[in-house]
């Protein structure tokens, strides 16, 4: 038996990724049903969305007392969002929390090395809370489905 079958039959949904030029994994996404392209980051400790596309997911902004770090950035100021809704594949999770911040540096170092921008970046929040099962050599992160019992 293969892990898929193995993970299938423990209410997991598989969802592909792509290998993209600079060694990342890009994964595709909906954020309140609007397609968006992510990168996979196991080091991110939150999900997040480049500011400037909060329209285009139709993000309600709240002010942050929280300043970001990473990716050769620090200090950067921060929005947030809550009450999201995100699918991966068939993978769907309700009630979610979404941080803003300029993704400029990002999008940059993925340009200078001929891959494409991302709308954002999917973090550890959303591995934890899919019970993630990253398949490296398959390219495909596995996410339990939730089940509500009534």
């Amino acid at each position: 038996m293969n892990l898929e079958t193995i993970l299938k039959r423990k209410n997991y949904v598989k969802i592909g990724l792509k290998k993209i030029n600079t060694n990342h994994f890009e994964v595709k996404a909906k954020i309140n049903t609007i397609k968006g392209r992510f990168i996979l980051d196991t080091g991110a400790s939150n999900s997040c969305v480049s500011i400037d596309l909060a329209d285009k997911f139709q993000l309600h902004l709240e002010d942050s007392d929280t300043k970001a770090a990473g990716a050769g950035a620090i200090g950067m100021e921060t929005k947030v969002s809550s009450k999201n809704e995100i699918s991966l594949g068939k993978w769907h999770y309700k009630n979610f929390n979404l941080v803003l911040l300029d993704l400029s540096h990002v999008n940059t170092a993925l340009t200078e090395h001929n891959a494409e921008a991302v709308d954002g970046i999917i973090g550890a929040d959303i591995l934890e809370k899919g019970e993630a099962i990253i398949d490296y050599k398959n390219k495909c992160v596995y996410l339990k489905k939730q089940v509500f019992k009534f």
